[in-house]
């Protein structure tokens, strides 16, 4: 090894040591007849110093050392007379005796600390420098110890890590996918996969009754902060379970990463029904580290003379704990951000609860105190509160609501990041009719879609209804939601040759269409199925959530930008007419 230790253990008991270091400079500064050199590796940062007192210093001094330059550094530990508290080497320091220039380096593009000045392209186009601060390592850091710790949970209950294959066939159910032209099979292609799904049922027919993989997918979909091309998930699966054994071990999987990476304990999740969640936050993924939940106000508000909410299919009000001193300049300002077409309201009405009991709203005219007093009962406001009514169509209203209470969360601080809610989702529809989802192939509008996917089994008591009242039927699914974030999602698969049948006709699927895309796992099914279920974690989700972070990105080594590019080595590209002419595309696209 050219280094003895690293930058970032050595301590005032190793005094008197002599050590080799290697690292980059992040700074030098000169102060009287001294040099310093910050030299920093993944492991922290020394200080190193030739005091300009002998001859040797004097001639190390002479050297030019700028940042990032990478050296060698020889020395002994010595006490330093300045101590740095904010640094775990700051008793110490190394007194040089010689440094060796192992490269050199040009000028950076932006400072390489904490505190830097680049932006977020400019950081991601030189990534490599990025990934050399200490914040963004930590990140890393942080993603690998959850993987060990899964890794370690899942062993000591016998699962089996399989790896499943990356090229595979296109289906046409979910988001699009990303496709791979094959040259040894013309005119055909591969697909990414979106998850291993098929593949870790079809581990279940074979008998390996527990599996999980750490897992990359791949999905060509809108992007935003908590999305990626492509995403890591933690890929599990059970043989002879029923859904109460899934939420058992993995809520047991979730609490030791929280105790081991992060020494909080994690009480017993609560279920919560998909109605209750859409009836009492508007989404089926609701943060309950605050409540502020919906109360449907038709029968109080309606047939008043009040137009907005006589015409309202819904009428749905939320308490804000504590903010009946907002301005009317707040107040108008939040009517603004509800109307954005983000949220979609076309309006805001409020009633303040004063503190000496009183209330006033924006709607005097045609509510008086008495009315707003039954808003209040209804709502259960307390002197100091801020009640906040919207009205609409049903679900449009609610989904604006949501983003309402979030906001209002957010605002009072209500929505701490070193703060847990964790809740079990259940009892989702199975289906949902899609009128036409961007993300979303064109063909499946105008037919049923799968909520989670065609291999979700229905509730047992549900399957009667799935070829009379497909919209009525329960999935047997379940999700897990920390903070309003969805971090996971499973269900007991159907494992019946007939039901899948069943469902893939629901779905709109011709049987020629069935067979061709998913015969193989219908005709797995005749040898001997077992009843089985599974789920699988975000993996990326689950490390931004343990980081505090609202974005992905901080905890992907390599990640895409919002456009889906890879801005350092300029990702996708064009590639060559030799290429396309091997791959027989030109002459696909000609034929077509």
């Amino acid at each position: 090894m050219l280094r003895t230790n690293t930058c970032g253990e050595l301590r005032i008991e190793h005094v008197g040591k002599s050590v080799t270091l290697c690292g980059w400079v992040q700074k030098t500064r000169k102060l009287g007849g001294a040099t310093f050199i910050d030299l920093r590796d993944r492991y922290g940062i020394t200080q190193l110093v030739f005091l300009g007192d002998d001859e040797n210093s004097k001639t190390l001094g002479q050297e030019g050392f700028t940042r990032e330059m990478v050296i060698k550094a020889h020395g002994t530990v010595v006490e330093r007379e300045s101590k740095n508290k904010n640094l775990p080497t700051g008793d110490i320091e190394i007194k040089l005796q010689n440094i060796e220039v192992l490269n050199k380096s040009i000028t950076p593009p932006f400072t390489i600390e904490d505190e830097t000045d680049g932006g977020d392209e400019l950081r991601m186009k030189y990534r490599y420098l990025d990934l050399r601060r200490a914040i963004v390592r930590k990140n890393l850091e942080l993603r690998h110890r959850l993987a060990i710790e899964t890794r370690n949970y899942l062993d000591k209950l016998n699962f089996l890590e399989v790896e499943t294959p990356v090229l595979i066939k296109s289906t046409p159910e979910g988001a699009r996918d990303f496709v791979v032209p094959s040259r040894m099979n013309q005119n055909q292609f591969y697909a990414l996969p979106q998850s291993p799904q098929t593949f870790k049922q079809l581990l279940m027919v074979s008998g390996f009754d527990r599996y999980y993989q750490i897992v990359k997918c791949f999905r060509d979909e809108d992007l935003r902060a908590d999305r990626q091309p492509e995403f890591t998930q933690i890929d599990c699966e059970m043989s002879f379970v029923e859904q109460e054994d899934i939420i058992q071990t993995f809520e047991g999987l979730v609490k030791h990463l929280f105790k081991t990476v992060k020494n909080v304990d994690i009480a017993a999740m609560p279920r919560m029904t998909y109605a209750d969640a859409m009836k009492y936050y508007g989404n089926d993924k609701p943060d309950t580290r605050f409540e502020m939940k919906f109360t449907e106000l038709n029968d109080l508000v309606k047939n008043k003379g009040f137009k907005v909410f006589d015409d309202a299919e819904i009428v749905i009000g939320i308490c804000a704990k504590g903010a009946a001193e907002y301005t009317r300049k707040q107040l108008d300002e939040l009517t603004e951000w509800v109307k954005r077409p983000q949220i979609g309201a076309t309006g805001l009405v409020y009633a303040r609860h004063n503190s000496d009991g009183t209330l006033k709203s924006s709607v005097d005219k045609f509510y008086n105190e008495e009315e707003l007093k039954k808003w209040s009962e209804a709502l259960n406001s307390a002197p100091g509160d801020l009640i906040l009514v919207l009205a609409g169509k049903e679900e449009k209203t609610r989904k604006a609501m949501s983003e309402l209470r979030l906001e209002m969360g957010s605002r009072l601080g209500l929505r701490d990041k070193n703060k847990y809610s964790c809740l079990w989702v259940v009892d989702f529809p199975l289906l949902e009719w899609n009128e036409g989802d961007p993300n979303l192939l064109a063909s499946l509008a105008g037919r049923w879609h799968a909520k989670h996917h065609p291999f979700t089994s229905p509730k047992p008591e549900d399957i009667a209804l799935l070829k009379k009242s497909p919209g009525e039927v329960r999935a047997n699914a379940y999700d897990m939601v920390i903070n309003g974030v969805e971090v996971g999602g499973g269900s007991i698969r159907i494992h019946d040759k007939e039901l899948q049948a069943t469902m893939f006709d629901t779905l709109g699927f011709t049987k020629e269409e069935a067979q061709k895309q998913f015969g193989f796992l219908m005709h797995a099914f005749e040898f001997g199925a077992p009843p089985h279920g599974g789920i699988a974690f975000g993996f990326d989700r689950l490390c931004s959530l343990f980081g505090g972070a609202e974005s992905i990105r901080d905890f992907i080594a390599f990640p895409k930008n919002n456009a889906g590019r890879d801005v350092m080595i300029d990702a996708p590209s064009e590639i060559s007419e030799e290429q396309l002419k091997e791959l027989s595309i030109e002459t696909i696209i000609k034929t077509t």
